[in-house]
């Protein structure tokens, strides 16, 4: 349905947002916006805010956001056309009629809907004659019920060359009808048509209507060149815009919000004999960019459970390429692989439901697949295959086409490219180790010295009472700057919309920050006015309320008064950013301070030493220099935090 902007403007108009809402979610009124309990999720704290005035809700909880026109599509399960029909309905609006071609081209579709139905009851009842007894006894024997048989329409095309032909040709379908549906294969060399699908059990591939609009089939003889054959492109099928089971799994996704993804049709189907009704398959190609648009209609994380041999980690990994430029705030895939030798199919049924449960709850998220496709077998030993594997990574997160989420994936990654370059295997306290145990005295080295008494760059305990051998180099430093930053935002988030990015690209090293740093992000993104109360809200439906709480009391930061709610927000800002210079500084200084001493352990010499010495030096003064900073405290109307 093409309708215009204009149109859908002015049905968006004649509706109140939290009247609509309301008759599904209890609302509260609060100052200029509405809240309730989600319902696109459970929660027991309401995170979800209907605006009128920008005619749009969000749940801080979920993440879920939209118009009046989405929430109708995604509580009551309708279409695009189906919902813009109903609310048209409710006002009074008529809907434009399409034009002379488009009803032309709905008018063949659905005469070719009913051909493709009358071709679906034909195949399943020669499933159920004797001519389909073998089929029936195969699908029987894979352990489906005569019910499952009955949901999915399976069917079976003979082996006869025309026995679909004839039988639909004696209904008065006509020839031309049955090969542009694809039914019939009409050779090139004008011979006569013939059935595509012979010998075969039957799979309807539907809409997400349910409407039939394609066939499966699976070959019952070991002779046939092909183990499965699909319907061709038609006027009713694109293969990489459907999904198998779509009309079942959509009506279950609005009930559970979850969407998997199998390989094969019998994945499916015995997924569904075992309740779970929400499994789809792609048709034996790799997820399209359509079809992951579709899932996402359906649930904002589906979970792709592919096979656990390579050709399934492959399949899993041209899905993370296709869906990577595609991340938008809220949608994602997660990916669980399968036990070796199993598929959904074979495990379902050997254990049951409860051992696919257990695979979804430990699903992958697709930032962890993406990381381990890209480490894995990968070397990063020396400064060019670091410089290598930085340029790789960052190069696939360019393709991300939103910028908020491009901005915190390239911030989650460069804190685990920082903990995997500080590994053993980049240098350190390991190296240093080694180096000792092969060198010993130096005996026989370039700079071994002449006599027995050691050098003053070669003092056995110099390296050991260094801030990074003792692994507390950051802890006095930076630690407190990150801290002060993370309660700065919280008390004044309007820094944020200043400094988004800023906050994005730091390399906090404090385990539990960057996940209230990220959540704080996350609003921004949502939020075009910010206030302290929703930064709270945020927060708090983000499980992060324990680790602000924690991070509140901290006595230690009381003195730092620029941070907290009395401070101005001129104030705030200006310490702000004082703050992050100094934290650009010092991790300069600590990433020169870190490669001296590393120079200094692998070689021994009067330069090194040097080196190492004034790098230190430099770090030390860095560290001793007075943090205030003049003319930013007269706002506040105070000198120092009492």
């Amino acid at each position: 349905m093409a309708l215009s902007p204009q149109f859908l403007d002015e049905l968006k108009h004649r509706f109140t947002l939290s009247d609509v809402v309301g008759r599904s979610v209890k609302l509260v009124r609060r100052g200029r916006e509405s809240t309730g309990l989600c319902p696109f999720h459970s929660e027991k704290s309401p995170s979800f805010t209907v605006n009128d005035q920008k005619a749009f809700y969000h749940c801080f909880g979920c993440g879920e956001h939209g118009g009046v026109i989405d929430f109708v599509m995604k509580t009551q399960g309708m279409s695009f056309p189906e919902t813009v029909e109903v609310l048209a309905g409710e006002v009074g609006m008529e809907v434009p009629k399409p034009s002379r071609e488009q009803m032309e081209r709905d008018k063949t579709r659905a005469t070719l809907s009913e051909v493709m139905d009358a071709v679906s009851s034909w195949y399943q009842a020669q499933l159920l004659g004797q001519v389909g007894k073998s089929a029936h006894d195969y699908i029987r024997g894979r352990g489906l019920s005569a019910e499952t048989i009955k949901k999915f329409g399976l069917g079976f095309a003979p082996s006869r060359r025309t026995a679909l032909k004839e039988a639909m040709l004696a209904r008065d379908i006509e020839e031309d009808q049955l090969i542009e549906t694809g039914m019939l294969i009409k050779p090139e060399s004008g011979g006569a048509s013939y059935d595509r699908f012979r010998d075969r059990l039957m799979f309807p591939i539907t809409d997400r209507q349910g409407r039939t609009i394609a066939f499966g089939g699976r070959a019952l003889s070991k002779d046939a060149k092909a183990k499965y054959l699909n319907s061709p492109e038609t006027p009713l099928f694109h293969k990489g815009a459907t999904l198998y089971n779509w009309a079942n799994a959509r009506a279950a996704s609005y009930d559970g919000g979850q969407i998997m993804v199998v390989e094969g049709y019998m994945d499916v189907i015995a997924l569904a004999q075992y309740g779970i009704d929400y499994a789809v398959a792609p048709l034996g190609t790799a997820l399209t960019e359509e079809q992951i648009g579709h899932l996402w209609q359906m649930a904002d994380e589906p979970v792709l459970a592919f096979d656990g041999d390579k050709a399934g980690v492959r399949a899993s990994l041209r899905a993370v390429e296709r869906a990577l430029p595609m991340l938008r705030p809220g949608k994602s895939l997660r990916f669980i692989s399968m036990p070796d030798g199993d598929d959904p199919d074979t495990l379902v049924q050997r254990e049951g439901k409860g051992a696919i449960d257990a695979l979804i709850d430990g699903a992958l998220p697709l930032v962890s697949m993406l990381w381990n496709s890209l480490t894995s077998g990968s070397a990063h030993d020396t400064p060019e295959r670091r410089a290598g594997f930085e340029k790789k990574v960052f190069g696939m997160l360019a393709e991300i086409a939103d910028e908020n989420v491009k901005k915190l994936y390239q911030s989650e990654f460069r804190n685990r490219i920082f903990k995997l370059f500080r590994g053993p295997q980049s240098g350190g306290t390991q190296r240093r180790g080694t180096y000792n145990q092969q060198r010993g005295a130096g005996q026989g080295k370039r700079w071994a010295p002449k006599t027995n008494a050691p050098q003053p760059w070669q003092q056995s305990g110099g390296l050991g009472r260094t801030a990074f051998a003792q692994g507390n180099m950051r802890r006095p430093i930076l630690s407190k700057i990150e801290k002060l930053i993370v309660i700065a935002i919280f008390h004044h988030p309007e820094i944020l919309v200043k400094h988004e990015e800023t906050l994005a690209e730091m390399p906090f090293t404090l385990p539990g920050l960057s996940e209230i740093r990220d959540g704080m992000l996350e609003l921004i993104s949502s939020e075009e006015h910010l206030e302290q109360n929703a930064m709270a809200t945020h927060l708090e439906a983000s499980g992060l309320r324990d680790s602000v709480t924690k991070l509140l009391r901290e006595k230690v930061l009381k003195d730092d008064w620029w941070a907290w709610p009395e401070a101005a927000l001129s104030d705030a800002l200006t310490g702000f950013e004082h703050l992050v210079s100094r934290f650009q500084h010092i991790t300069a200084a600590k990433m020169a301070y870190e490669q001296a001493e590393n120079e200094y352990a692998q070689d021994m010499t009067e330069e090194s030493h040097s080196r190492f010495v004034t790098a230190q030096q430099a770090f030390r003064d860095l560290e001793e220099k007075e943090a205030d900073k003049d003319g930013y405290r007269l706002e506040s109307g105070r000198i120092s935090f009492n």
